[in-house]
């Protein structure tokens, strides 16, 4: 289907750019949310006298798009979940779940539809998200999925949470290996020093013995 731009399309164009895409795509997509019209004749001339002000509100929203990106570049959002020791979360995180943290940080009129998730995040660690305030404006947004706010503060600083588990966890198995398995150990051994004191008594007393039965 050929269709008339609205407003700046990723991988498509421009406002104003004629189009063709999939019928799909068009109908259930760019159509019903007003980002372009049906390229047809009596539509080209609608846009054409409504060009100067599309272009102006396109423009002011860009504007005021801008302006907010500045308090939302870089941000990071902080989600606590459970997970397992592997690092896979008991659930995941959505889209809702980091519109809703933006919120709570104080981030206001970002909607579902801004934030760019490809698939639900299902494990511990930081990832970006790219948030489109505005067709031509797009900021990145840091979400830090960790199981305490501690491991969070860790992640932050670039440590890998789930590596260093596993490390400290090796540490400790390595240490139980190289302990005794009891303390009777150190009680049923005999010290080599006491042997080797204990030998010469012995053959000085098979010796008295000898000289009693030569006797």
């Amino acid at each position: 289907m050929e269709i008339i731009l609205l407003e700046r399309i990723e991988k498509l164009g421009g406002i104003g750019d004629v189009v063709t895409v999939k019928n799909g795509f068009a109908r259930n997509y760019l159509l019903p949310n007003n980002k372009a019209l049906r390229a047809n004749d009596a539509n080209r001339k609608l846009f054409e006298a409504n060009r100067a002000k599309i272009e102006a509100d396109n423009a002011e929203r860009r504007g005021d798009a801008e302006g907010r990106a500045k308090d939302i570049d870089g941000k990071q959002i902080v989600l606590i979940r459970q997970a397992s020791n592997t690092g896979q979360l008991y659930g995941s995180v959505a889209v809702r779940d980091i519109v809703e943290a933006l919120a709570d940080d104080g981030v206001q009129g970002v909607t579902k539809a801004m934030v760019e998730l490809e698939r639900p995040i299902k494990s511990l660690g930081l990832v970006d998200v790219k948030v489109k305030l505005h067709p031509e404006v797009v900021v990145t947004v840091g979400v830090n999925v960790a199981r305490s706010p501690d491991e969070a503060e860790m992640q932050s600083q670039g440590i890998d949470v789930i590596a260093a588990m596993f490390e400290e966890e090796q540490a400790a198995a390595a240490a139980v290996a190289l302990e005794p398995d009891s303390e009777d150990e150190y009680d049923d051994a005999t010290p080599p020093s006491e042997a080797a004191g204990d030998a010469p008594a012995a053959d000085a007393d098979d010796a008295e013995a000898a000289k009693a039965d030569e006797a």
